[in-house]
C-alpha cells in the first residue's frame, strides 16, 4: 500500500483541475500525505513551521494595481505618450533599453514595480509605440506587436535576472536557507553580488538585441522628414 502516499499528487491534480485556491490545496495535500504516512497532525505541524522559519521569505508587497488604474484612467497613459513624443531622436530600441536598467536599478534596491499588468501594459508598452510612430511615422500592425512582445520581454529580463541582486530578496534568502541547510557556507552578499554580474551581462546582451530591433526599423521605415 506504498502507492497510497501519493494521494497528495492526486490532490494537488484535481485542485488545479479544478482551479481551486493553490495554497490550500498544497497544505491539503501535504497534510494528505503526511497523515497516510504515519505523521500526527501536531508533528506536521511542527515540520511545517520549522521549514517555514528556516526559509522564510521577506517579500514587500505594493498595492499598486489599483493606483496604475485610477491614474490610466484620468490620464497617465497619455501623458506618458506625450512626453515620449517631446524626447527627438528617442527610439523604441532606446527607450526599451532604458527601461531595463531602471528595472534593473528598482531590483537592486528591493522596490518591486510589479510587472505586465500594472506598468508594461499601461505605461511602458504605450510609450515604446509613442518612441516609434514619433520616430517612424505609421508603422505596421505587425511591427506594433513586436514592439509590444519587446516591452514584455524587456520587463521579464529586467526582473527576472535582477530579483537576486537585493541581499534582502526572497529568492537569496531561499537560496542562502537551502544551502545552509545543505552545509554550504554561503552569505547573502555572495549570491547578490553573483547575481549582480549575470543582471549586467543580460542588460548588455539586451541593449544589443534592442539596438538590431531598431537597425530593422530604420531600414524598413528610413527616418521621418524632418528627423535629423
Amino acid at each position: 500500500m506504498e502507492w497510497i502516499k501519493l494521494i497528495g499528487i492526486l490532490i494537488i491534480l484535481v485542485g488545479f483541475i479544478f482551479k481551486f485556491d493553490t495554497i490550500a490545496v498544497v497544505i491539503i495535500a501535504a497534510l494528505a500525505t503526511a497523515l497516510v504516512s504515519g505523521i500526527s497532525i501536531a508533528d506536521f505541524f511542527t515540520m511545517l513551521g520549522e521549514a517555514f522559519v528556516n526559509n522564510r521569505l521577506v517579500t514587500i508587497f505594493l498595492l499598486t494595481l489599483p493606483m496604475i488604474g485610477l491614474s490610466e484612467r484620468f490620464g497617465l497613459r497619455q501623458q506618458a505618450v506625450i512626453l515620449i513624443q517631446k524626447i527627438k531622436g528617442l527610439t523604441p530600441g532606446k527607450f526599451l533599453t532604458l527601461y531595463t536598467a531602471i528595472r534593473e536599478i528598482a531590483g537592486l534596491f528591493g522596490i518591486r514595480i510589479s510587472g505586465h499588468p500594472q506598468f508594461v501594459r499601461p505605461i511602458v508598452n504605450p510609450m515604446a509605440q509613442a518612441a516609434a510612430k514619433t520616430k517612424y511615422g505609421e508603422i505596421s500592425e505587425e511591427d506594433e506587436d513586436k514592439i509590444k512582445a519587446r516591452a514584455a520581454a524587456n520587463e521579464n529580463y529586467g526582473n527576472f535576472f535582477a530579483q537576486n541582486t537585493f541581499v534582502a530578496a526572497s529568492g537569496v534568502l531561499l537560496i542562502a536557507g537551502t544551502l545552509k541547510d545543505l552545509n554550504y557556507d554561503v552569505s547573502t552578499g555572495s549570491i547578490a553580488r553573483m547575481a549582480l554580474l549575470v543582471a549586467l551581462i543580460a542588460l548588455v546582451l539586451t541593449a544589443i538585441s534592442n539596438m538590431l530591433f531598431d537597425r530593422r526599423l530604420a531600414k524598413k521605415y528610413g527616418k521621418k522628414e524632418g528627423d535629423k
